[in-house]
């Protein structure tokens, strides 16, 4: 969620600007009027600004995108991917962007930026001069945990999938007081065959830009793709995947509070928060209902499972195993530089998040297949 949170953070201490940048900023104006379309136009009147200046940019990106396409679009289209991408799975505050990140020190891997993400759709063109007129606009810190933040960060990339018009739960950022309709992106179950095969073919495209770029092995990181390892698999039967599980306790809490300061500042609706910690539950079970379905379909040697405790307290060694389970290469090549953001980070706290009996009670039953599975059922791990 990191470009969704990164300009949450100017609502702290400052007044909220409609020019401020926003999740959306590198949307199409096809994509936009699709989803403004769909919601009825619904802006609350103090996004109307927010929403007029959108369509505004949205005309620049479809311009840009085209320009790209005729500069880039038959090289982009004859690109192979170097290898299979590894992805990085896991439910939302579960320890995926730590994970990505020490991936990503590793030379040989490529990853999407902040940057390739906010402008999917031309940054191959834009990004050596735009990235630097849009960086005042960046916080230095992710604000709902501390982690640094910039545009050569490796971001999620389902961000890339929105601003290129694709279907995604996260388009309820955009109208949060609004439910989603259509088939459902979360797991892509019930996306017409059509649909999915539009979904894949812009995913590669995507991945082929960055390819084009990076020239390496791409690794990914979105907690929706937890619950999509079947379609991935159909696009990488090769791919790697590396999933990583927290305590239930950590994870409900923290994933309410980021999605709470999503809605508030990237949304064109005023937040009522109506049904979130209900939408939490949901989601989490619905995932890993598909997720345990699909990772039967990854053999062994491509799949590698840890906890996020277990990664905090030994990261260098759980990352060890990582790479010699999954075959990534010599690991003692890249040690130093996991090692050195080790340090850099050595001193990241992490938020701490109170819960009510009821919110335990309500982690215990609904998400009790997960914490069983993980091996979250003694309550030592709940902080009771």
């Amino acid at each position: 969620m990191d470009i969704a949170t990164a300009g949450a953070a100017k609502l702290t201490g400052a007044p909220d600007r409609p020019w401020y940048l926003r999740a959306w900023s590198g949307i199409t104006f096809s994509a936009l009027m699709r989803v403004l379309v769909r919601n009825h136009f619904a802006v609350s009147p103090t996004r109307i600004a927010m929403a007029t200046i959108l369509v505004g940019i949205s005309l620049f990106n479809s311009g840009l995108g085209l320009l790209q396409r005729l500069v880039y679009g038959r090289r982009i289209a004859r690109t192979q991917l170097v290898e299979d991408p590894v992805f990085v799975v896991g439910h939302w505050r579960s320890g995926t962007t730590l994970l990505h990140e020490l991936l990503v020190c590793d030379p040989q891997h490529g990853f999407a930026n902040t940057y390739a993400c906010f402008a999917p759709n031309h940054f191959l063109l834009t990004e050596w001069c735009l990235k630097r007129l849009l960086s005042l606009l960046l916080p230095p810190k992710r604000p709902m945990d501390n982690m640094s933040f910039g545009w050569e960060y490796p971001q999620e990339d389902e961000w890339a999938l929105c601003n290129m018009g694709l279907p995604s739960p996260y388009l309820l950022v955009m109208f949060p007081n609004r439910p989603l309709t259509g088939p459902c992106y979360l797991d892509m179950r019930d996306v017409p065959a059509d649909d999915r095969e539009r979904w894949k073919a812009k995913f590669l495209w995507f991945l082929q830009s960055l390819t084009l770029r990076h020239g390496k092995r791409i690794v990914l990181k979105t907690p929706l793709h937890t619950s999509r390892i079947a379609t991935l698999l159909t696009l990488f039967p090769r791919a790697r995947f590396v999933h990583i599980v927290r305590d239930p306790c950590e994870i409900f809490p923290s994933t309410v509070h980021t999605w709470k300061r999503i809605y508030r500042y990237h949304g064109l609706q005023v937040p009522r928060y109506e049904g979130l910690e209900e939408y939490v539950l949901t989601n989490l079970t619905r995932m890993y209902a598909a997720f345990e379905q699909d990772v039967q379909q990854i053999a062994p040697n491509r799949l590698f499972e840890l906890r996020y405790e277990d990664l905090v307290a030994d990261p260098v060694g759980q990352m060890k195993d990582l790479y010699e389970h999954l075959q990534l290469g010599d690991f003692e090549q890249v040690r130093p530089q996991i090692e050195q953001y080790v340090a850099r980070t050595r001193d990241y706290q992490t938020n701490r998040h109170a819960l009510t009996d009821e919110q335990r009670q309500l982690i215990s039953e609904r998400w009790a297949a997960y914490s069983a599975k993980y091996g979250y059922n003694n309550r030592g791990h709940y902080g009771g």
